[in-house]
């Protein structure tokens, strides 16, 4: 073979590598897809505000619901407008028997004597019926009766429920002796000491 033609084949050997990789390097570049656009998360839907009649000084929504102790249902119907002259403390819970709800509901009874002294009507407030309201009242002891909302009316009427539920949200109400309300807390923490300290001070405050 001659040098001219192995310099000839070599020199085209050369340009045939050289466009074979700028083929696949256009390939590669062609199949590769752009890095995905992370999705954006849909924003937050802000919870609607509180209804205004359950304002702080206005009368509290006068309601009547069936409630129940550890002996049963009782027997007349839980009228709030008939407390007047007592304080009145009304607490939204979630559920019987559920974690944080247990916790709230036994620091009322553990602390019943000192938090809410005096002439104080008690009365948590859930969606759960008559017959599951018994058996957990009987079981955990309670010093106090547990009304049942199932259809969640007086929760929405405090503003103790929202659209994404199927229970009540928790909330606590303090009930002055003259129907009003003096205290609310709309995202009462059930595991957060400082809001059984500010409930016991507003309830010795109605006093």
């Amino acid at each position: 073979m001659s040098a001219t033609f192995r310099i000839s084949f070599v020199a085209a050997s050369a340009a045939s590598l050289i466009i074979a990789s700028a083929a696949s390097a256009q390939g590669t570049a062609s199949t590769t897809s752009a890095p995905a656009t992370p999705a954006t998360a849909p924003a937050a839907v802000p919870a609607p505000p509180p209804p205004a009649e359950i304002d702080i000084g206005k009368v509290a929504p006068d309601f009547t619901l069936e409630w129940a102790n550890a002996s049963g249902a009782i027997a007349k119907p839980f009228k709030l407008s008939e407390l007047r002259g007592k304080v009145v403390v009304l607490a939204f819970y979630p559920a019987d028997r559920t974690g944080g709800c247990t916790a709230e509901l036994t620091k009322f009874r553990d602390q019943f004597a000192t938090m809410f002294a005096g002439q104080t009507v008690v009365i948590p407030i859930s969606k759960d019926d008559i017959a599951s309201h018994t058996s957990w009242a009987s079981e955990m002891k309670f010093p106090f009766s547990l009304g049942s909302d199932p259809s969640l009316t007086v929760a929405k009427r405090y503003g103790s429920w929202t659209a994404d539920r199927t229970t009540s949200n928790r909330t606590v109400f303090v009930i002055g002796k003259d129907g009003r309300i003096l205290w609310r807390n709309l995202k009462f923490g059930a595991l957060n000491e400082a809001a059984y300290t500010e409930l016991a001070a507003e309830v010795s405050k109605a006093q």
